[in-house]
């Protein structure tokens, strides 16, 4: 996260998430360095449960009230917006030959919040973590060029502020990076496209949720089924369905909803649940051979670009369709 802080000195907003580097550098301490046996279980528990931790404190920071605020018409515009994005970033994904899992997290990715979607998804699904960090480089690279580029629809498209906040808070990917892409603009730009953005992020719960139920429907490697969840007395295992993880980022979202989460301990379980994230990302990037990167970097890239484009696209016929002025 000091590579983060550096860049908050320099430019006033990371253009380049702290879990963006922290995976960059495991790869590249994996590429000059094979952990031993000693090490993978540690580099494996910090992968996956120091990650599930993550995504439970997260909820602890969303607060139901100020998004019904916003109106129905929008609230179920975004919906609809992340689950058309999901659908049409997966068939783009599969048209170009992505593995199923990988497809998933993509679609996520881009519909969602980027890498911190990736990584939410990812454990539920059983994503390998060449897929994860392949996922996460390279829609981070499309994120930076989101938001140095975005406001270029500001005079191009004659867009209101008001327009050009809801088109970021569709289309960029993280929070910080909505900040920093809309900031430039005007206030209100900002603050309309962080209450979409928000909107955005609390689908991510329900997304998670459903793909936990589809998981089991997923084909294992080598393309034979990954099986049927674990059953408990002849019925399907909750817990096995519903990871705890994703309960717990359920009721930690009502407690705040309901105000019995504190203000005060909204910051520090934020920062706990980003150091946390950034851990399991190093270590995932510690997991992964760039010569596997390589391999499926150009179907990646153009999965992602392609599924971006479709996202716009959707952000801007919902504006239209809205009349949002």
């Amino acid at each position: 996260m000091a590579g983060q802080a550096v860049e908050e000195r320099i430019f006033s907003h990371p253009y380049v998430e702290a879990l963006v580097l922290a995976i960059l550098l495991g790869i590249a301490v994996r590429t000059a360095w094979s952990p031993g046996a000693r090490f993978r279980t540690g580099i494996a528990f910090s992968a996956k449960q120091l990650l599930e931790v993550a995504v439970t404190l997260l909820g602890a920071s969303l607060s139901l009230g100020a998004i019904l605020a916003s109106g129905p018409a929008l609230i179920g515009g975004i919906v609809g917006t992340v689950a058309i994005g999901i659908a049409a970033s997966y068939g783009i994904c599969r048209v170009l030959g992505l593995p199923e899992r990988m497809a998933i997290l993509v679609a996520c990715g881009n519909a969602i919040c980027g890498n911190s979607a990736i990584a939410a998804v990812a454990p539920v699904i059983g994503a390998e973590p060449k897929d994860i960090a392949a996922s996460i480089a390279f829609t981070a690279v499309l994120g930076v060029l989101m938001v140095l580029g975005l406001p270029l629809f500001v005079p191009l498209a004659g867009m209101s502020d008001n327009q050009y906040g809801v088109l970021a808070g569709l289309t960029v990917y993280a929070v910080p990076q909505v900040l920093a892409a809309t900031v430039p603009v005007s206030l209100l730009a900002t603050q309309v496209g962080t209450l979409v953005k928000l909107v955005r992020v609390l689908m991510l719960g329900p997304v998670v949720v459903a793909f936990s139920l589809l998981a089991p429907r997923l084909p294992g490697e080598g393309g034979h089924p990954a099986g049927a969840p674990p059953r408990k007395g002849g019925r399907l295992a909750f817990t096995k369905l519903v990871p705890w993880f994703i309960l717990g980022f359920l009721i930690l979202a009502s407690l705040r909803s309901l105000g019995l989460i504190p203000d005060g301990a909204v910051r520090p379980l934020t920062q706990l649940a980003g150091f946390l994230t950034v851990l399991s990302m190093a270590a995932l990037g510690l997991g992964v051979d760039v010569r596997v990167l390589a391999r499926v970097g150009g179907r990646v890239t153009l999965a992602v670009t392609g599924s971006l484009a479709v996202l716009i696209a959707i952000s801007l016929a919902l504006i239209r369709l809205l009349g949002i002025a």
